[in-house]
């Protein structure tokens, strides 16, 4: 009994872990998108992290929108790459073990 009480403090603190990391790595992402967005648009800092949220969250309003092909290329990746790690961490915010 107290090997498998051992076992599943060890899991919760794996678990801690990995969120933690989701956390940061969320917020990384969302940092990269509003600079370069700031920067290469001339958004204001809102309006740059308000479109790089609604971007990875797959709102999508409509209300921004990239104007050069760099920036239209940059959210391609921006995208594919940011969705994957949003699902990751909504992922393990709602797993129940």
């Amino acid at each position: 009994m107290a090997k498998s009480k051992i076992i599943s403090e060890k899991a919760k603190k794996v678990k801690r872990k990995i969120y933690s990391f989701l956390t940061s790595i969320v917020f990384i992402v969302l940092a990269i998108g509003t600079v370069f967005y700031h920067f290469m648009e001339g958004w204001t800092w809102f309006d740059a992290l308000y479109f790089s949220v609604i971007t990875l969250t797959t709102v999508g309003y409509g209300d921004l929108v990239p104007t050069t092909p760099l920036t239209k290329a940059f959210t391609i990746l921006y995208i594919f790459i940011g969705i994957g790690i949003i699902l990751g961490f909504v992922m393990q915010i709602t797993s129940k073990k």
